[in-house]
């Protein structure tokens, strides 16, 4: 059987920093914990995370390298005893796409063990989860709209190669803000690394963190030796406090 290796510096890099999964974030307020959504490696990610509660997760947008993951909140339902819901929050098209791809979940009796979640319907408008404000933000991904979300001073952006003033606007004042960052060469759909440059100096959060970082830019510690004062590059695993 032939053994696919892959040669490129960044995936036989020794760097922790360089190990990178697909990307989700865990917000945690005083007493609510947010999913932004649940990739192929939702599971690994959470098992680093000493097993917290998640009391919601909200969707990005419905391409699979974001939901892959949904059949791994389970053991969340058994942490609650099999008693309530899990919320997904999406715009209606990716509700749609998630009940299309997770029929065996929304079936009128489902198989047992299957994951418990409820879906909820958001637009534009800001909402409450818990202790949260949410308040989205719209974001172009090439021709899809994606949305990123703001909590407080946090706000995060992921696929993404284009935001509207309007959106700007509701950016602007974050402590911190995490932003893609996939290549150094020009993508249809992402902004490149002189591009997320670029719109973290306009929209002058505190600090911005990239992410959604494919190895086609570079060793961790030699791309963050390019960037300006306040600008960093995320990395797996990695805890801020706002």
């Amino acid at each position: 059987m032939p053994v696919l290796t892959c040669t490129c510096e960044v995936c036989r890099s020794a760097d922790y920093r360089d190990k990178r999964l697909r990307s989700s974030v865990l917000i945690r307020s005083g007493n609510t914990s947010v999913v932004i959504d649940t990739g192929p490696d939702f599971r690994q990610q959470m098992l680093q995370t000493g097993g917290v509660r998640i009391d919601a997760v909200l969707y990005t947008h419905e391409h699979k390298d974001h939901t892959a993951g949904l059949d791994d909140i389970r053991p969340y339902n058994y942490l609650r005893g099999r008693k309530e819901q899990i919320p997904l929050y999406a715009r209606p098209h990716v509700l749609a796409q998630i009940r299309q791809e997770f029929g065996y979940i929304f079936e009128e009796n489902p198989y047992p063990g299957v994951p418990l979640v409820s879906t909820h319907t958001i637009g534009s408008e800001p909402f409450e989860i818990g202790d949260m404000t949410i308040r989205p933000i719209e974001v172009m991904h090439h021709q899809l709209p994606v949305l990123g979300f703001r909590v407080g001073d946090i706000t995060y952006i992921t696929d993404a190669n284009f935001i509207s003033e309007s959106e700007k606007e509701k950016i602007k004042g974050s402590r911190i803000l995490v932003l893609n960052a996939l290549q150094r060469t020009p993508h249809i759909s992402h902004f490149t690394l002189s591009e997320a440059v670029a719109l973290a100096g306009e929209l002058g959060a505190e600090t911005t963190y990239f992410t959604h970082i494919s190895h086609k830019l570079g060793l961790h510690h030699e791309v963050e030796k390019e960037l300006p004062a306040g600008v960093k590059l995320a990395y797996d695993g990695l805890a801020v406090r706002a």
